[in-house]
């Protein structure tokens, strides 16, 4: 079993993204996946850092042979094992004799996120479900982790850095976030302009007996043999012999630069 190397990261907590129905949100978190030389031990190491400026950190390690291992802290759980679902996720399971008591799955999403949810029991013995987004973060914590998920309490300067790290993260995470969405709005319009271009091929390439308008809207019909026509004529407006004979396309509209653009019918 081998994780994937995009897993291999430090990854940077968006506490504002993710639902957590046990526990409370943290203010901040960063999560680093490593392997060893041999590929043979995957490490987790957690931090997060609580709204009262208190590090919590947890570090655990697993072999990646797919069989229960013993797990060290026994008062949570008595193995571990991990199972890789596909090349863009895996998870981790949890179980005390026989009992599931948390299932950890990482699965990397098509925007490069990290999205990791947490199925557990609360002390109450009731399910939930925390679900977390990461981004890869070179940058780290002011705080170490702990082994078993101890409070660390800060010291003076420890909370000084702190805030100076956490208002530069959060303006660097809204300039990245800024830029995301001008990614996300450019990938968009690429998509729609790639869409024009094939359908004005599709368009350019039909039967047409008169000279199209910009901005005006005409029909594009598919015939039984497979080649296309362009129509002023709407498919309500055919006689129902004629409009058997082909298929409606799409609607279609001439733009300015000259390529068609799909309308609602």
């Amino acid at each position: 079993m081998s994780i994937a190397y995009n897993f291999i990261a430090a990854w940077q907590l968006f506490p504002e993204k993710g639902t957590y129905q046990y526990g409370q949100r943290p203010k901040s978190g960063l999560l680093q996946i490593s392997i060893n030389d041999d590929k043979k031990i995957i490490t987790l190491q957690s931090s997060l850092v609580t709204l009262e400026n208190l590090s919590v950190g947890t570090t655990y390690s697993v072999l990646a042979n797919l069989k229960p291992q013993p797990y060290t802290d026994t008062t949570f759980a008595t193995h571990i094992k991990i199972n890789s679902v596909s090349s863009t996720s895996f998870e981790i399971g949890f179980t005390k004799s026989t009992e599931n008591v948390l299932t950890i799955i990482h699965q990397i999403e098509p925007n490069g996120f990290l999205k990791i949810t947490q199925q557990g029991k609360t002390k109450e013995d009731e399910n939930y479900t925390n679900i977390e987004f990461y981004h890869k973060q070179m940058s780290v914590l002011p705080y170490s982790a702990s082994v078993s998920g101890a409070v660390i309490k800060p010291t003076q300067d420890g909370v000084i850095r702190h805030k100076v790290l956490t208002a530069m993260e959060e303006q660097t995470n809204m300039q990245l976030d800024q830029i995301r969405q001008q990614v996300e709005l450019l990938a968009l319009q690429a998509q729609a302009i790639q869409k024009r271009k094939e359908l004005s091929l599709i368009v350019y390439g039909a039967k047409l007996n008169f000279v199209p308008i910009i901005g005006q809207t005409y029909h594009l019909y598919e015939n039984a043999d497979e080649s296309y026509n362009i129509s002023m004529i709407s498919p309500n407006e055919w006689g129902r012999a004629t409009k058997n004979s082909f298929k409606h396309v799409a609607k279609v509209r001439l733009l300015a630069d000259h390529t068609w653009q799909e309308e609602q019918l």
